[in-house]
């Protein structure tokens, strides 16, 4: 909204959503400040693309926000927290789309299992965890959050459980491999700098530490000299191996005590800055 509110005169606002309700909601709030405004119904991921489809080949401003929103997370149908026990196991971002989160905990293998809570939740008991829903599984479908906390609290134990919430790790696991969400963002994120106008910027929100590493490698390496190249004058180096961006803050700005106090779901948020040169 505020970003829509300084180009009431000039430019374009250009917003990706795969979320029917959130692009529902957006186009009637977003409507009554002007209409200087398109939303594309698609993941970000097709950014490069759609835009192109749009006429449009360069942007002065990018802006990720990798959180959930939290009509999403407070949706008890969509499956996302499991703070509500009767939550179906879905956590699709787009309802479209075929794969479930009840899906992956019914089908996948136990190294399927196991590979995805260790890779996207970094949780250590992650081959227990996978047994245990193997072996409930073969007696009944697991269906709900409560469900799968359940058999969570099983496999590690209730000491382990209440010390380290291993829940968490693996629900973000899960709702990270329904959505390919690192992936898609180790895909974006060198499209959309090559899209930015020289001195534009790109601005990117993190809501965890793989997303974070992702984002923080990306603009390392293009904000650097291509390595073979380090020592030689820059006139003598290709443009395509020279930096594509120059970073504007090294260490990502973090959410203020105030914010904090506002909206406590900002406690995880990162955000870092490049700009295209």
């Amino acid at each position: 909204s505020e970003i829509l509110k300084k180009l009431s005169k000039t430019g374009h606002l250009f917003s990706f959503d795969q979320d029917r309700e959130a692009i529902d909601y957006s186009k009637e709030r977003l409507s009554k400040i002007n209409n200087n405004f398109t939303i594309i119904d698609s993941n970000f991921v097709n950014l490069k693309e759609k835009l192109n489809e749009c006429g449009v080949s360069k942007v002065d401003g990018i802006i990720f926000d990798l959180g959930l929103s939290s009509p999403q997370i407070d949706n008890v149908d969509r499956g996302f927290s499991y703070m509500n026990r009767d939550a179906i196991l879905d956590m699709r971002m787009d309802t479209r789309t075929k794969l479930t989160a009840e899906d992956i905990v019914n089908n996948y293998s136990e190294d399927e299992l196991s590979d995805v809570f260790f890779s996207y939740g970094e949780e250590k008991m992650s081959r227990s965890i996978a047994r245990k829903i193997l072996e409930v599984r073969s007696s009944k479908r697991i269906k709900t959050a409560g469900d799968l906390e359940d058999i969570i609290a099983s496999a590690t134990g209730m000491k382990y459980f209440n010390l380290n919430h291993p829940d968490r790790q693996i629900f973000q696991a899960i709702r990270i491999e329904v959505n390919n969400e690192l992936n898609v963002l180790k895909k974006v994120l060198p499209d959309a700098i090559q899209m930015l106008n020289k001195g534009g910027r790109i601005v990117v929100i993190t809501f965890h530490s793989l997303e974070d590493r992702i984002v923080k490698k990306t603009f390392k390496e293009l904000s650097e000299i291509n390595e073979f190249y380090k020592g030689l004058p820059e006139k003598d180096i290709p443009k395509e191996f020279q930096p594509k961006i120059m970073l504007v803050n090294k260490k990502p700005i973090l959410p203020s005590e105030e914010e904090l106090e506002e909206n406590s779901r900002s406690k995880s948020a990162k955000l870092r800055i490049a700009e295209r040169v």
